[in-house]
């Protein structure tokens, strides 16, 4: 009995393969030393936009909302993560356990932070919850500058002061330091992680929109009064989708956090929000493989430019204008469609005369079998 695959999951596993293609392709490339210093330098960051990319399509093209403060769930992972790979460094562990270990306190205090934002925020709709989730994204790193956090041996010590008022031993060191940010952090962050993570954030998404819990997201998205008449609680799903997505973006915020020796909260403002948003629109809403490709080719498109000097930020610009005005033109689609349709119509050409053999060969064994 032929097995015939499922188009969700042939797309499935299409996307994990795309990671995993990307991840050899990498490998060989710094192996043969092809890759530039500076561009394996963008492998971390690249696996992180990406995760966030995954992370906000839950939000944006599976829950339908628009959230426009999801760089606030980043750093909260990116400076948890710092604070907890501190803490964890002191114990004899290992540098990939550790930077585990910071993921997931990263991750957790993002989704705790989510769920509280979450309940007076999925009360709203449309302009009003994006201003609101603006306005989140904006306390947090407003937050963030005015934190100063100490470790010693007497354990953290935490202020919205100084770094005076930790009142720490000489032996102490400062984590955070305010506007200056995370200072003296240890980078532990590596691509074989990083690709990790993204299929983590892959396994999570993919496996929510095709359960139950997901098809009920859907249904919320497109019709929620239609919805809720059918006994689906609104609240609840898009509640879900919203902490799921700041859970991954805490994540993807603290291997971020830990690939850089130093960083500043104004570097998740909403500037970076906006990115992300730019990725998944670029990418198509709702489709993750496409935001997956999109935020690995923007990330790495400005350092591979920096050739051009000065005008590489003006030809950056221009791509950005120019990809978005097609894939939201609807003659551009059409030569696409077409281009793809005659592409299958050449395959299938190429493959007929092979099945006319095989067809004439099962003939001829017949007519010699009668004979006989």
């Amino acid at each position: 009995m032929e097995y015939k695959m499922s188009r969700s999951l042939r797309s499935t596993l299409t996307t994990y393969g795309v990671v995993v293609l990307f991840f050899i392709v990498c490998e060989i490339l710094i192996a043969t030393h092809i890759l530039s210093y500076s561009l394996q330098g963008q492998l971390v960051p690249i696996c992180a936009y990406v995760c966030m990319a995954i992370s906000l399509n839950l939000v944006v093209g599976i829950s339908g909302e628009l959230s426009l403060g999801h760089a606030g769930f980043m750093s909260i992972g990116a400076f948890s993560g710092v604070v907890a790979a501190a803490l964890v460094g002191g114990v004899a562990v290992n540098e990939p356990a550790i930077l585990v270990i910071s993921m997931l306190v990263g991750g957790l205090l993002a989704g705790v932070m989510g769920f509280l934002i979450s309940i007076p925020v999925m009360r709203l709709h449309g302009d009003y919850l994006a201003i609101v989730t603006l306005a989140f994204g904006e306390i947090i790193k407003n937050i963030l500058n005015n934190l100063y956090v100490g470790m010693d041996e007497s354990g953290l010590h935490l202020s919205m002061n100084s770094e005076s008022s930790l009142h720490m031993s000489q032996a102490g060191k400062v984590l955070l330091a305010g506007p200056k940010g995370a200072v003296g952090v240890t980078t532990i962050a590596n691509f074989t992680v990083g690709i990790l993570l993204v299929l983590f954030c892959l396994f999570v998404a993919l496996n929510l929109i095709n359960s139950r819990s997901g098809r009920a997201i859907l249904a919320v998205r497109d019709n929620r009064i239609a919805a809720e008449a059918c006994g689906i609680n609104s609240m609840k799903y898009r509640m879900m989708a919203f902490v799921v997505s700041a859970v991954l973006a805490g994540m993807a915020g603290a291997l971020y956090g830990l690939n850089y020796s130093s960083f500043i909260p104004s570097k998740f403002d909403f500037n970076n929000s906006i990115m992300v948003l730019v990725f998944v629109v670029l990418g198509g809403i709702g489709n993750i493989r496409g935001g997956m490709i999109a935020a690995a080719v923007l990330t790495v498109l400005p350092e591979a430019l920096r050739f051009l000097s000065t005008y590489r930020m003006l030809i950056y610009s221009v791509v950005l204008i120019a990809v978005m005005l097609i894939s939201n033109n609807e003659q551009a689609r059409m030569v696409l469609r077409r281009f793809k349709n005659h592409f299958k119509k050449s395959r299938k050409k190429k493959a007929a005369p092979q099945v006319a053999v095989v067809g004439a060969g099962a003939a001829s064994a017949k007519e010699d079998g009668a004979h006989d």
